[in-house]
């Protein structure tokens, strides 16, 4: 049996849940290049970093955690974990003028959870939970 992509980048439990739990933006910026901005901070332009992709795979971060920490950051597993922006970002897809793509499969769309690529996980991403779609684990029960 192979290994998963996350499980391939050895991260830790805390940095897998980061990963999903973060309001992160993506934008493709060609030859495997995805610009992660993390929308959970107040400052989010202060918390952009390039991770690039290679063979499928998040293989580096600009971030001060990849540099400084063992395992992949959390931007790697968030490019990870969402399929359509691994993908797109493997497949070098066509970007706009401004540097980045549109990934209808990707996005969610008002109040649709079922749109929302974070049905397929156990955990809410920060869009689902904050917009009351979707609970933590054990919370409402």
């Amino acid at each position: 049996m192979s290994k998963s992509i996350v499980e391939t980048l050895d991260a830790d439990e805390q940095v897998q849940k980061r990963a999903q739990w973060e309001a992160f933006e993506f934008a493709l910026l060609g030859d495997g290049d995805v610009e992660v901005t993390n929308g959970s901070h107040e400052d989010a332009d202060d918390h952009t970093y390039t991770v690039h992709v290679e063979g499928g795979i998040p293989s580096d971060c600009e971030c001060p955690a990849w540099e400084y920490q063992p395992g992949a950051c959390k931007h790697m597993v968030a490019v990870a974990i969402r399929e359509p922006v691994l993908e797109a970002a493997t497949e070098n897809q066509p970007v706009r003028a401004d540097g980045g793509v549109t990934l209808a499969k990707f996005a969610t769309k008002d109040n649709d959870k079922d749109a929302c690529w974070c049905n397929d996980s156990d955990f809410p991403c920060f869009r689902c939970y904050l917009e009351g779609r979707r609970d933590l684990p054990g919370e409402g029960e």
